[in-house]
């Protein structure tokens, strides 16, 4: 079944409010297994409004709005929906009283604006809305189905998954299901000419690429009656992936990369510690978001100047002057010394220039070094990770604490 979104609103539509609505009601419908081709964003004007809903219901099965179901005179989404499905309002008396209930719980007085509210297209479905006074509603010829949902995030999702998502059920015979492949170490374009003849030949589950923060993900999705013969379809696919792209691949639905990294590590029983020049703390702060992450970090070291590299992590004055902050040299001596000093298992060094100032001929912005301390060695790499779009300060900060949690994944892998 086809789905569209249409968002109603002249303060989404100018950028007040950003639209995240759309981006919520896309992933979940898709993931219940409708097709969504079309969002739209439309302000409260009646005419627009009508030329809309009337272009959505042309080309969609089952189209979505959100708000305009307010009690003041610009709300007119509901108005609009009657017309269309030549249903006349009639005055619903459950939800009067729900609405007088809920103005006198609050000591607040209910206004005559408010009472527009237990106004509905007759014979509508109804979705109550027990977080605000705007309940939505559902209406269908047959053919075409409007579903109307208020505006607000926090009354429209507890909405949509409590029981318009039942509603939409009984009108589906079939679900979407997703599995999304996480990698890390390949660029787009080497993860799609390993998997070429997968991706261009795959119909049902179906494979698509999708990049961000450094990273390449891969989104398996399987049609099927139900939920577990899609995840059969989808498991030898995911298998396949993992067997071609070999240690690119560092999990599967996984959070992030630090999350898998805290399950490796208490797996191993090892602990790591991190050694931060460029980065200034973000690795450190990344893994302690994870729950669980005391277990098996308990070093951080943040020695951005010199003076900090030499006192906390030994780094030799000698190799400061010879050979400068960003090396070899000096990663090395970082990991060391994080090691020595944390009594980790692995240690990870990185010292780099994030930009946009600092970079020169020989040390561009977006030079990284990543030293790896281990029992029984020390590794040293060069990272560069400037000069493509999107290279920008935190960008770069960002994929240097990516290289070094996948660092550790892969020395785990060893």
């Amino acid at each position: 079944m086809n789905a569209e979104i249409l968002c109603i609103g002249t303060e989404v539509l100018i950028g007040d409010i950003v639209n995240t609505n759309a981006a919520y009601l896309g992933k979940h419908l898709s993931e219940a297994g409708f097709n969504v081709y079309y969002h739209t964003v439309c302000g409260d004007n009646r005419a627009r409004m009508t030329e809309c809903m009337q272009l959505a219901l042309s080309r969609s099965d089952l189209v979505f709005i959100t708000g305009g179901l307010g009690p003041t005179y610009d709300d007119i989404t509901k108005e609009v929906a009657a017309e269309l499905f030549g249903l006349p309002l009639v005055e619903h008396p459950e939800i009067l009283e729900r609405l007088k209930a809920y103005f006198a719980a609050r000591s607040r007085v209910m206004t005559d604006n408010n009472r527009k509210q237990a106004l509905i297209p007759d014979g509508a479905h109804i979705f109550e809305n027990r977080f605000g006074t705007a309940d939505g509603l559902g209406l269908s010829d047959g053919k075409k189905t409007l579903v109307l949902m208020p505006g607000p995030p926090n009354e429209m999702r507890p909405m949509f998954e409590n029981e318009v998502l039942p509603y939409l059920a009984a009108r589906n015979d079939h679900v979407l299901v997703s599995s999304n492949v996480n990698i890390f170490g390949m660029g787009e374009s080497a993860v799609e000419n390993a998997l070429a003849d997968l991706m261009k030949s795959s119909e049902n589950p179906t494979v698509a690429p999708y990049i961000g923060g450094g990273e390449v993900r891969l989104r398996v999705s399987a049609r099927a009656e139900n939920a577990k013969k899609a995840q059969e379809l989808i498991a030898p696919v995911v298998e396949k992936i993992r067997k071609t792209l070999g240690n690119a691949v560092y999990g599967v639905d996984a959070p992030s990369l630090e999350s898998v990294l805290v399950e490796k590590l208490k797996a191993a029983h090892k602990t790591v510690a991190f050694a931060e020049s460029c980065t200034g703390g973000l690795i450190a702060k990344r893994i302690t978001d994870v729950s669980g992450a005391s277990e098996v970090f308990g070093f951080g070291f943040v020695t951005y100047a010199n003076e900090a590299k030499m006192k906390l992590l030994g780094v030799s004055p000698e190799t400061l002057e010879k050979h400068g902050a960003v090396s070899p040299e000096t990663a090395r001596e970082m990991a060391l010394g994080a090691k020595r000093v944390s009594g980790a298992d692995i240690a990870v060094s990185v010292t780099g220039i994030a930009g946009p100032t600092g970079g020169t001929p020989e040390k561009p912005v977006g030079l990284v070094y990543m030293g790896v301390a281990f029992e029984g060695g020390v590794e040293t790499c060069k990272l560069m990770l400037g000069g493509h779009k999107g290279s920008d300060r935190a960008y770069i900060r960002t994929l240097t604490a990516n290289h070094a949690f996948k660092a550790v994944l892969d020395k785990l892998a060893d």
